[in-house]
């Protein structure tokens, strides 16, 4: 009779795929195989890899790397909906950035990737109650990557920051599942108020670079903000704003607008 193996680690596609580019990247350029096996090879799953990985970025002489790892590592043991999050990031940026050739890229190059996991882990201190040091997170990823969202604010699953410079996301703000947006863009207030006072971005939306959608106002399903636009008023699901003020100017072209990626206006959206 076979002997049963207890205590063995599931097969995981993702990691074994991420480990074999890794392994490859190390061959083709042996200068960066330090960096490489520090970041993903000296690792045996994706949320120890990406616990490294968001230490060494936000650790300073105020705060060590070894402590920040730690936060990391509790939080994933304590929430595994971070992980699962982290997992759906990565394959949003992998199908949809044609900048992205490899599901390792994100982990070791990309801001946009980064930024928005130590986003996760001081959301989820923030719901723990630990404010200060959520803030604390909050100052060091736009210290380090130009990302300011607050740790108050509610993300979904499959988000693509691309290039992320100057990206601002409010307190009170939600952001839907499957959203894709670029760099400079702005989840903002209208003023002074202190209550719930920014937008809520439905699934599959695409905002268009240095857009600013303003105020507690829906952005319906599936619709599609221009690029440079300011948008004050609701936008319905399905449709294409544009302009400043944003107005609707036809429909968004298709069933998911953040997964085609395609900010051309076309004949109807004129």
């Amino acid at each position: 009779m076979a002997k049963v193996r207890t205590n063995v680690a599931p097969f995981d596609p993702v990691w074994d795929q991420i480990t074999r580019e890794a392994e490859q990247a190390v061959q083709d350029e042996p200068l960066i195989g330090g960096f490489l096996h520090a970041c993903i090879l000296h690792h045996k799953s994706i949320e120890k890899a990406l616990s490294y990985r968001i230490a060494a970025k936000l650790a300073s002489n105020e705060m060590s790397m070894v402590v920040v790892r730690e936060i990391v590592e509790d939080a994933y043991l304590d929430e595994p909906s971070l992980i699962e999050a982290a997992r759906a990031d990565l394959m949003a940026i992998y199908e949809r950035d044609p900048a992205c050739h490899r599901l390792l890229q994100p982990i070791l190059y990309f801001k946009g990737y980064q930024a928005v996991q130590a986003y996760r882990v001081a959301h989820y201190l923030w719901s723990q109650g630990r404010r200060d040091l959520a803030y604390f997170v909050q100052m060091r990823v736009s210290e380090i990557f130009g990302v300011d969202i607050h740790p108050g604010a509610r993300m979904g699953k499959g988000i693509m920051i691309d290039h992320a410079h100057s990206v601002v996301i409010g307190e009170t703000a939600v952001v839907g599942d499957n959203v894709s947006m670029l760099h400079s863009v702005t989840l903002g207030g209208t003023g002074k108020e202190e209550e719930d006072r920014h937008p809520k971005i439905g699934d599959g939306v695409l905002i268009g670079a240095g857009a600013k959608v303003l105020g507690n106002i829906k952005v319906g399903n599936c619709s599609r903000i221009a690029a440079g636009s300011v948008v004050l008023e609701e936008v319905p699901p399905c449709k294409t704003v544009a302009g400043i003020p944003a107005r609707i100017v036809g429909e968004a072209g298709c069933d998911q607008p953040s997964i085609s990626m395609n900010h051309m206006f076309g004949p109807k959206d004129t």
